[in-house]
């Protein structure tokens, strides 16, 4: 799946964009906190920090670390506040 990073976590993780393999929300913030130390103040035991959102293939905003995912799926990190 592709993880794209718009606002601070594009500015923590240093790179717009990568592709991971997840097949649930919280093994994918685990895989990035991992891969991108900077992003671990972001990522929370529960999920992600209130000042950062993630929108599933531009459709909906997900939270619940156990939120399946899939290969083809696309995840934007992006600031809470990026949309003005």
């Amino acid at each position: 799946m592709y993880v794209e990073f718009l606002g601070i976590p594009r500015e923590r993780a240093g790179v717009s964009e990568v592709e991971l393999d997840a097949s649930t929300l919280g093994e994918l913030l685990g895989s990035l906190a991992a891969r991108f130390p900077a992003l671990r103040e972001l990522i929370t035991p529960g999920g992600l920090h209130a000042s950062v959102a993630a929108s599933l293939n531009g459709d909906l905003f997900i939270s619940d670390p156990d939120t399946s995912l899939s290969a083809g799926d696309r995840l934007i990190l992006l600031s809470s506040d990026a949309g003005g």
